[in-house]
């Protein structure tokens, strides 16, 4: 028997591309068409960004996610995943009052990052997340370094995120736009690229960078996957 995997979704991009990889890297591990038990509940985007901008309010932030984990308990599930890194920096206020525990989409990356023995990180993702703490904290308790975007880099990333990536569209120019953010976070020593924003794998990969990147939403429904298969 696997565990009752519960998705906190939050953008309809990142939560469908983490249900996939699920769904799709259990195969090999469980049978032919075989996943563990995978549940989903998603608050509108809009209700979030309510209280995310312009002035962020976690709190208000975690009431919303508590509802989902609430939902997703009375539908069974033994553990919760958020494939949305901006929404993390509620935890503090979630982790207290959750009835079912969490995997942490940061801690699961700087686990990665530690195995692969990158050493410095450049971090992306929208700007909530990027100035916040999600990933500075996890990453300083492993001892990994890291790199922010610069200022300008945070806003233009931030729109491309919310203008283009959670509506599944992908232009070229957006596309150069990051190649050459991470250009400079090659120029700067970091060794990898953290792609913190669940809907940036649907902008770049491996291939088309100058850094190996660590797909947040990959590797936490990696992680998902592993717990519930223990």
């Amino acid at each position: 028997m696997s565990r009752h995997i519960g998705i906190v979704g939050c953008s309809a991009e990142g939560a469908a591309l983490c249900y996939r990889t699920i769904c799709l890297e259990a195969e090999p591990l469980m049978g032919k068409h075989a996943h563990p038990e995978v549940s989903l509940h998603t608050i509108s985007l809009a209700q979030y960004m309510k209280h995310i901008s312009p002035n962020a309010d976690w709190p208000k932030v975690a009431e919303m996610m508590l509802q989902s984990a609430a939902a997703l308990k009375r539908a069974g599930a033994d553990f919760l995943i958020c494939p949305d890194n901006t929404i993390h920096r509620a935890m503090p206020y979630v982790l207290p009052r959750s009835p079912l525990p969490w995997l942490h989409i940061a801690e699961e990356v700087g686990r990665e990052a530690q195995r692969r023995g990158f050493q410095k990180l450049g971090i992306t993702g929208t700007k909530f997340l990027v100035s916040g703490p999600v990933y500075s904290d996890k990453l300083d308790q492993l001892s990994i370094g890291y790199l922010r975007p610069t200022a300008d880099q945070q806003e233009r990333i931030n729109d491309i995120i919310f203008d283009e990536l959670v509506r599944g569209q992908r232009s070229s120019e957006s596309l150069l736009y990051f190649q050459q953010v991470i250009e400079g976070f090659k120029s700067l020593g970091c060794d990898a690229v953290v792609l913190g924003c669940t809907e940036l794998p649907l902008l770049v990969g491996d291939e088309e960078t100058a850094l190996s990147t660590l797909d947040s939403t990959r590797i936490l429904a990696r992680a998902a996957l592993r717990h519930a298969l223990q």
